[in-house]
């Protein structure tokens, strides 16, 4: 991995504590094994009629932070040929976000406000100040000024925003996920993965007193190329061996998979037949297409998963 990085990024620390459209609208939140679980309420059936056609207007109903953060582009990296990866330092100590939340994407002299699922980890952010996103190529404004315009160097503003998330919390009991993903749906479910990451680490300290569960992710995408992340997924699969699974599906793939990928790549979409094993205990989340979506949780309540135990956000 080569990002395009500012010399300075590697001075630039803060210390504190804490797609490319955005995710349908109405939220609830569920209390699940001993945790408090925000998700997007209803199932991927209730569509709206009238197709909303901005990011404002489909997270209207959406929890939303009243702080605007100023934030600086300190990498660039080309995730895939369709998907850019930006990594930016956030100059407001407040800032903070829970694992699979999006941000509003306010750019200068620009009307339209994009929408982006954080990619990254809250503890990255702890950390470092930096928070990343990876976006893919659009038309639409905010998503073609990344592609096009933007440099190491620009200068935004970002405001935290979502209700689906998990945000674990001491006293909670241990529960295990299932994370599937369509696309660049893998946004915030890779966020998510890498919180889990971080709490493994933590264990034994006095810092973290909730030992997290099992992980297994289920990420779909036309062909290998377009994986997003599969590199780190992979590594971190073996480094937690038996903590954390990971298994990849490839729709249109038409050459020849690499070595080091092909135990974890499937040919065909992710299907019940795929997901039988998943315990009725599991919580699951999803983010991809709203047909995926629509497909997936049909598939996992046939398998007797409780509809309260599946949550989703919806890109469109």
């Amino acid at each position: 991995m080569t990002w395009t990085v500012s010399m300075a990024q590697a001075v630039l620390r803060f210390a504190f504590r804490p797609s490319n459209v955005g995710p349908a609208a109405c939220s609830s939140s569920t209390w699940l094994s001993g945790s408090w679980i925000h998700c997007r309420s209803g199932s991927a059936r209730a569509m709206s009629s009238r197709r909303k056609t901005n990011h404002l207007e489909r997270t209207v109903n959406n929890f939303r932070q009243e702080m605007i953060a100023e934030a600086k582009v300190c990498g660039i990296l080309q995730e895939s040929e369709t998907v850019k990866r930006l990594r930016l330092v956030v100059m407001n100590k407040d800032f903070a976000f829970k694992a699979g939340q999006w941000v509003d994407f306010f750019i200068p002299g620009i009307s339209q406000v994009g929408g982006f699922s954080i990619c990254s980890s809250p503890g990255l952010l702890e950390r470092e100040s930096v928070l990343e996103l990876a976006v893919k190529y659009s038309k639409q404004l905010p998503a073609h000024w990344i592609h096009t315009q933007c440099d190491v160097g620009s200068e935004v503003t970002l405001r935290v925003g979502g209700d689906f998330f998990f945000d674990p919390q001491p006293s909670d009991k241990p529960v295990n996920l299932l994370l599937v993903a369509g696309g660049v749906g893998i946004n915030p479910l890779y966020s998510i993965l890498l919180h889990i990451v971080d709490l493994y680490r933590m264990q034994g300290s006095k810092s973290c007193k909730y030992k997290p569960g099992s992980v297994q992710l289920y990420y779909s995408a036309k062909n290998t190329d377009e994986l997003l992340f599969k590199r780190s997924i992979i590594n971190l699969a073996r480094e937690f061996s038996g903590k954390i699974n990971c298994n990849f599906h490839v729709t249109q793939q038409s050459f020849e998979i690499s070595g080091n990928m092909q135990p974890y790549v499937t040919a065909g979409r992710i299907s019940e037949r795929t997901l039988a094993h998943v315990s009725k205990d599991n919580l699951c989340y999803i983010c991809g297409p709203p047909p995926m979506i629509e497909a997936v949780s049909q598939q996992l309540e046939k398998l007797g998963v409780p509809k309260e135990c599946i949550v989703f956000e919806k890109w469109w």
